[in-house]
């Protein structure tokens, strides 16, 4: 679309960013945005869209059917081979937000990431173009933070180093929506479904439910109107990163475990077992009270979750959310266990947390087919080999006898279940 302001320079384009930013971009008020994209390392989808004038179809799945819309919110694609493109594109005075989806690999030691930052910005001050937001779109706590030392770190130049402190900015984000994978049979069907661009090559599926919370650390930095499209602009992202941990994350976890020692295979498939549905709601129940939000809101977000969680029609295979459960449970599941007993020493771990430590140990020692996690215990494990990597601390004996119990009572389960695997 032309008429769109580039104002927006995007890293890693994917199908989560063009569902998401791309989308909320597309519905705000006000001056129409347009986004400057950049692949990460393959150029499939940069081609791709080019060849299509950057427009594309976003198929939104619904339990009842399929609604098609076109996104022509990007105005430019490019690999990210291409330095001197996205050099140029971050020291454009008309860019004001670098905005990223790179996982959490993409900030780690021995990322290119940060240096291609760095290198954007350092083209920016050259050109004098001014302030700047970089804005993490990843499922990181406190991402803005994480960015900025990556950037930082990333910066050797000492003059460089304090003209990103005093130009740029790094508010945190809080991002939720569920995009699985296109398939071809996704391709195929766009041509029986009003709405889509003829011919797309590259559609997007995603679920209705979308949730984008931003901290206001803009420091008068230009923006989309994004607040007009449903974004959430806060002081303080962190009650909201909590809730969709512990919430979301939490009972994705529980429901990948639970659900494969009782031979399901999908999200939506484990919810509907009333074993796994009465975990879940334990697991809710232990987070609420340790939430630093108002109960109606948490109530909103559960019941918002079950309706998603059962949506048949997005897949959600429970094999890939069960990898990396040894950095997962920490924040999921013990952060939780840990808030509980400071506030209450006699509480004891809550039956949801119970069950979703002794899934994850049935899991690793039971199941070692199915684990990809380098950090995991390996098959034949102990509940207290289990403790030593996700909570040393909380090795005690209360916890290793509600973990123990509940272990006992998915074996349980899992030989009543006509779905079950062996023991």
């Amino acid at each position: 679309m032309t008429g769109r302001r580039a104002g927006i320079v995007h890293v890693g384009v994917g199908a989560f960013a063009r569902a998401h930013l791309a989308w909320y971009t597309q519905r705000s008020d006000g001056e129409p945005w347009g986004i400057t994209a950049f692949t990460g390392r393959s150029p499939a989808v940069a081609d791709a869209l080019s060849a299509q004038d950057c427009r594309y179809t976003l198929v939104t799945r619904a339990a009842d059917g399929d609604v098609a819309s076109v996104i022509d919110t990007i105005v430019a694609a490019h690999p990210g081979s291409d330095d001197a493109a996205f050099r140029a594109a971050v020291a454009s005075p008309a860019t004001s937000i670098v905005t990223l989806t790179v996982t959490e690999n993409g900030y780690r030691a021995g990322s290119d990431v940060p240096a291609r930052l760095v290198a954007g910005l350092a083209a920016r001050r050259a050109a004098g173009a001014g302030r700047i937001a970089l804005l993490s779109l990843d499922n990181l706590t406190h991402n803005g933070t994480v960015l900025r030392d990556a950037v930082l770190d990333a910066a050797a130049d000492d003059a460089l180093r304090g003209w990103i402190a005093d130009h740029v900015a790094f508010p945190s984000s809080m991002v939720d929506r569920i995009t699985p994978a296109t398939t071809d049979a996704d391709v195929a069907a766009l041509a029986d479904l009003d709405g889509a661009l003829p011919g797309d090559r590259v559609p997007v599926v995603t679920e209705p439910f979308a949730e984008w919370v931003v901290e206001d650390r803009f420091d008068g930095i230009d923006r989309p109107d994004w607040a007009s499209a449903g974004v959430r602009i806060v002081d303080d992202v962190t009650p909201y990163e909590q809730r969709k941990l512990w919430l979301l994350n939490g009972a994705h976890s529980l429901l990948a475990y639970l659900g494969l020692q009782l031979g399901y295979a999908t999200v939506a498939d484990a919810m509907a077992d009333p074993v796994c549905r009465a975990a879940v709601e334990q697991l809710w129940d232990e987070a609420a009270t340790e939430l630093p939000l108002p109960g109606a809101e948490v109530t909103a977000a559960r019941a918002a979750l079950v309706e998603r969680f059962a949506n048949p029609r997005i897949r959600h295979t429970l094999v890939q959310i069960a990898a990396g459960g040894s950095e997962k449970l920490p924040v999921r599941v013990v952060d939780v266990l840990r808030r509980r007993l400071a506030r209450d020493p006699d509480a004891g771990i809550g039956p949801g947390a119970a069950t979703l430590i002794a899934a994850w140990w049935l899991h690793v020692s039971t199941q070692p087919d199915l684990v990809h996690d380098q950090g995991a215990p390996g098959a034949g494990s102990d509940v207290h080999d289990v403790l030593a990597v996700i909570a040393p601390d909380l090795d005690t004996t209360p916890v290793v006898a509600a973990v123990t119990a509940a272990a006992e009572r998915i074996r349980a389960a899992r030989s009543r279940s006509p779905e079950g695997v062996p023991a």
